[in-house]
């Protein structure tokens, strides 16, 4: 069988534990009795087919399209100082992001195929976007490094905020604020600035358990994600599926290095697997996780259909809203609707209204320094505090 994707040369010899280094070969191990402890590594290039952006891509990547925005810097609006003093720009993002405007992709539907056919021990994900969970992944399968929208907090108190009224206010680009100390509410993603989700620090020595390890779409740059891959032991054959080759993939005897589209790469080792049908089956049911959320439908794809990699429609709104935005241009802060809510800025929506991406970076781990008063916060950022606290 002819694959259309490029093998990276491995000049470490004959593997020990494979039989090669090709698909066949890593599916034949898949299928044997020696692979019961699957674990993955998933950065933003599973999502981009779902049209959620990354961060780094020339021209199509977050960072350089937020340039346009009048931010100290594109990376500020996940910096948690700067949310302290004006969370606005990374509301508008999430209100584009929020999980149920994007459909998950074939390779998400297949880690669910690992988890159902019980070979899925852990998926470790530097992404925001919750597709695992909404294309059907057990949530106690799925360690997020960056943590995602799934629940969110207080910054002030660290009071949990109730998941329908976070959605609402997400939805209708309005601030949430604590119901009890009158704190911003932010959704538990990792900010540059805030330290690692425990269950990320509890989960790392499992890697030691680990019979195959998979890396997709990641640059593997960021640390201390980056140096999982290292952590498996020496006889764990370790899979690299991405556009680049990335890391010290190469290194070990029983590395493999598949170069292409995640989605493509997937959909020809579930043909070699013989779970062509069941990972179409699983993939088809995810556009209801989308019709749920009043989005338009779209065709499934079968088997033998790509997906032709396009300009996400949120990276089009960018370039046409800040067209006529130079540097200096001042972007309004929120201000109170009719109700007296938190709202982003007529101004604001207009030149902000874009796609976060997955997140492929980590925060620095630093303690965050002291939380501003409720006053000072307030001044620093520019926005209105509800007149009626606590009600939608």
């Amino acid at each position: 069988m002819s694959f259309g994707y490029k093998r990276h040369r491995n000049d470490r010899g004959k593997p020990k534990v494979l039989s090669g280094r090709d698909i066949p070969s890593l599916a034949e191990f898949i299928k044997s009795k020696d692979c019961k402890n699957v674990f993955l590594m998933l950065g933003a290039g599973v999502s981009t087919s779902a049209g959620i952006p990354d961060f780094r891509s020339p021209e199509t990547g977050l960072y350089s399209n937020l340039a346009r925005l009048n931010l100290p810097h594109p990376e500020a609006v996940f910096e948690i100082n700067f949310f302290r003093k004006n969370p606005v720009p990374f509301y508008t993002l999430a209100h584009e992001l929020y999980p149920g405007k994007f459909r998950p992709t074939p390779t998400h539907s297949f880690i669910r195929l690992l988890s159902e056919k019980s070979l899925l021990h852990t998926c470790f994900t530097q992404n925001i976007d919750t597709l695992e969970r909404r294309a059907g992944v057990p949530d106690d399968k799925i360690i997020e490094a960056h943590g995602s929208f799934a629940s969110q907090r207080c910054i002030t108190c660290l009071e949990p905020f109730d998941d329908e009224k976070m959605k609402q206010h997400i939805l209708d680009k309005k601030i949430a604020k604590c119901e009890k100390c009158g704190g911003y509410v932010k959704p538990d993603i990792v900010f540059f600035g805030e330290g690692l989700p425990p269950n990320f620090i509890r989960s790392v020595p499992n890697l030691k358990k680990a019979d195959l390890l998979i890396v997709m779409g990641t640059s593997l740059t960021v640390q201390p994600f980056a140096s999982l891959a290292g952590m498996v032991e020496s006889r764990c054959p370790r899979v690299l599926i991405n556009l680049d080759h990335v890391g010290d993939f190469g290194a070990r005897a029983d590395d493999v290095v598949l170069l292409g589209k995640c989605d493509d790469v997937v959909r020809d080792l579930c043909k070699e697997l013989g779970w062509e049908e069941e990972l179409t089956r699983l993939w088809n049911e995810t556009e209801e996780t989308v019709l749920k959320d009043g989005q338009p439908k779209t065709q499934g794809l079968s088997m033998d259909e790509k997906q032709e990699p396009k300009k996400p429609d949120v990276l089009k709104s960018i370039e046409e809203q800040f067209a006529d935005l130079s540097v200096g241009d001042q972007v309004d802060a929120a201000k109170p609707d009719e109700d007296g809510k938190d709202k982003i800025g007529s101004n604001a929506s207009q030149t902000q209204e874009a796609s976060t991406p997955n997140v492929d970076q980590t925060s620095k781990d630093v303690p965050s320094p002291p939380e501003p008063t409720d006053s000072v916060a307030e001044k620093q950022s520019g926005v209105v505090p509800p007149q009626e606290e606590g009600k939608l």
